[in-house]
């Protein structure tokens, strides 16, 4: 466990300041570019060097993750299991036409125990990806990040450090 105060601060203030962060996120396409992806990266490290993921597992409670096919085939033969097979068990498709999981929690974590992930290494690029605050592509993913921000303690604290440093 880091820090789960940050956490528990999250699930305290996430409410009152989605207006805040939604106001800041738009904002922030004004400022689009490296300097704010390297931000991202820098307060990406910063945060998760406090967060530790698997305190919380929000994200794999409330956000059901879109699949891609390579994420369905690698996943579907880790479990050995035919992809059709897979996909009629596991997972539906959205008002988008995205391939989702069909239920949240996600049927893959181990939530009555450690909150990891029974799948970790074969997990959806989505998953892999989450919460989309580093590798330098911040900028590229501003219109989830207010919304991130009520699900992920760790993004919710990245914006608020970004509103002190910008």
């Amino acid at each position: 466990m880091k820090n789960s105060n940050l956490i528990e601060d999250w699930r305290n203030q996430k409410t009152a300041n989605r207006q805040k962060h939604r106001k800041f996120v738009k904002k922030l396409h004004r400022k689009k570019g490296k300097k704010l992806d390297e931000l991202g990266d820098e307060l990406h490290e910063e945060v998760f060097r406090e967060v530790d993921c698997l305190d919380c597992a929000n994200c794999c409670t409330s956000i059901p993750p879109m699949l891609l096919r390579a994420d369905i085939s690698r996943i579907s033969k880790h479990l050995g299991m035919k992809t059709t097979q897979f996909e009629a068990e596991y997972l539906v498709e959205d008002e988008d036409g995205d391939m989702v999981m069909n239920s949240t929690p996600c049927p893959f974590l181990d939530a009555e125990n450690d909150n990891k992930c029974f799948i970790y290494e074969h997990r959806p690029k989505a998953c892999r990806k989450y919460p989309h605050t580093d590798q330098l592509e911040f900028s590229q993913n501003l219109r989830l990040h207010a919304v991130n921000a009520q699900h992920c303690p760790a993004v919710f604290h990245i914006l608020e450090r970004m509103m002190e440093n910008l």
